[in-house]
């Protein structure tokens, strides 16, 4: 069985694709594009199809990863073109690359991910008080909603960097609003602590509250050093050695 590690992006509109109804989609278009998909056994069958740590609903992304198992040998680049075409414009297929063996699963090399997060009608300089605040904080604690109930957990200690960069044009194109950029690197831990939770706990620290849904995007996730970096998942894979994400 060739397995073969796939990146995509979640992009425009399509970043309110659910984790749910991606996999639904995908699976589509393995149809769709005849790929020889492999089956695990039983009275049920499932493609075997491994996902790696999805970016929430809402949220746009430049690094999902998964995993497919094949029941034949295919050449990656043509399996990106064909899954890529077979997709709905806004779920784009960027990488395809064959899975070393040995090399451990793709959940083992992702404990971080890097965030930006557009926070229009925000003025930078509120929002770089705010990110000193947070950062100065030995702990921020936040609530959320969970399938177990309402949990507080605190969302200061899973925060390795937070900055807020220049200020850049709009997406829109609007002109003469602010938009405070903010650049984020969260480690993975138990509860995960999210891009709106770190929003959360500027609200706790700084009262920052964004007058408009702010816009998240997940530029890069993988394993992160001692140096602040993050190592893309596919590197072992392609025999590379840089570091990517920040």
């Amino acid at each position: 069985m060739q397995r073969i590690r796939l990146r995509y992006a979640k992009r425009g509109p399509l970043r309110f694709t659910s984790h749910r109804d991606f996999a639904r989609a995908f699976e589509r278009a393995l149809r769709r594009a005849a790929v020889p998909i492999a089956f695990s056994q039983g009275f049920t069958p499932h493609p075997k199809i491994s996902y790696a740590s999805a970016a929430p609903t809402g949220v746009g992304s430049e690094a999902e990863y998964l995993e497919i198992g094949l029941q034949a040998t295919v050449d990656p680049e043509q399996l990106r073109v064909a899954l890529d075409a077979a997709l709905s414009p806004g779920l784009d297929i960027l990488e395809a690359v064959i899975a070393t063996e040995g090399g451990g699963g793709l959940a083992d090399r992702i404990d971080a991910s890097h965030w930006r997060l557009e926070l229009p009608e925000v003025e930078p300089a509120i929002a770089k008080d705010a990110v000193g605040a947070f950062l100065a904080a030995q702990e921020v604690l936040v609530e959320r909603m969970t399938k177990q109930g309402k949990r507080t957990f605190d969302a200061r200690a899973a925060v390795n960097s937070l900055t807020v960069t220049g200020e850049p044009v709009l997406p829109s194109g609007a002109i003469g609003v602010p938009c405070a950029i903010i650049d984020l690197v969260v480690r993975q831990v138990t509860p995960a602590v999210r891009p709106d939770d770190v929003l959360s706990g500027l609200r706790v620290v700084a009262g920052l509250e964004p007058p408009v849904p702010p816009r998240v995007t997940r530029l890069a996730q993988g394993t992160l050093t001692a140096q602040g970096e993050i190592v893309d998942p596919l590197d072992a894979d392609r025999g590379d050695v840089g570091i990517g994400g920040r």
